[in-house]
């Protein structure tokens, strides 16, 4: 829209000079959300840095799954929060207490900001997934963790697998490594009646539906636009 009204205008000597730097960078593969700094995300603009996976559309169907279980005063976690997209978003759209929890201090930074600029209450714990909370802890735990395999890096694009932190990015040798984990912790953390809502890789779905047997129920696999498994949803057993 700005460019369509601004056809004729002329850009200044320094304009050129850092769209000729912007250029040079896309042009070795870095993602575009990294050198503008910004990538939309549920309607608002988070910023982004290497310290964060950039947010996707598709992660979008986490939320709008969140929004139909999460009611104001439920207390809810994000684990593995990256750019702090999913608890930020929750925060504002149900004006629930959320928590949000990353191994890496970098991406809190990034999160902390995104939540001070958006104005949500969001409160940041540094930790290995669940490991920080006490028992019975949540209503909701809400997860993108990471869930490609390290024997699938080849096959990645280029501008993920070079310039993405492999830590948002790899979930072990299978890509199933730590929905594992989380699952076995997520178990311990919900509140009865609680519920697990987990983005799912395009191959994770039978995998992590086999660790969601006993002890919860209300399992349901949620597809996105493409009609992939998107986002998989369980509750808590009493």
């Amino acid at each position: 829209m700005y460019l369509f009204g601004h056809s004729t205008d002329e850009l200044t000597e320094l304009a050129w000079i850092h769209y000729g730097r912007y250029l040079h960078q896309r042009m070795q593969g870095k993602p575009t959300q990294y050198i503008t700094k910004v990538q939309e995300f549920y309607g608002r603009n988070f910023a982004v840095s290497p310290a964060v996976l950039i947010p996707r559309p598709e992660t979008e169907h986490l939320v709008s799954a969140a929004i139909e279980r999460v009611v104001p005063g439920m207390r809810v976690v994000d684990v593995g929060c990256g750019s702090g997209a999913i608890a930020v978003s929750v925060a504002l759209e149900c004006r629930a207490e959320v928590w949000a929890v990353d191994i890496s201090t970098d991406a809190l930074a990034v999160a902390s900001r995104n939540a001070t600029d958006l104005r949500a209450r969001v409160q940041f714990v540094a930790g290995d997934l669940l490991e920080s909370f006490a028992p019975e802890s949540f209503d909701s735990i809400l997860s993108n963790p990471p869930y490609v395999g390290l024997h699938e890096a080849a096959a990645l694009q280029a501008e993920v697998r070079d310039y993405e932190p492999h830590i948002a990015l790899f979930g072990g040798e299978t890509g199933v490594e730590i929905y594992e984990r989380l699952t076995t912790q997520a178990s311990e953390a919900l509140r009865s009646g609680g519920w697990l809502i987990l983005e799912l890789g395009w191959r994770s779905l039978e995998p992590v539906e086999r660790m969601l047997t006993s002890g919860w129920s209300d399992v349901e696999a949620i597809p996105d636009l493409a009609g992939i498994p998107r986002v998989l949803v369980a509750r808590r057993s009493a």
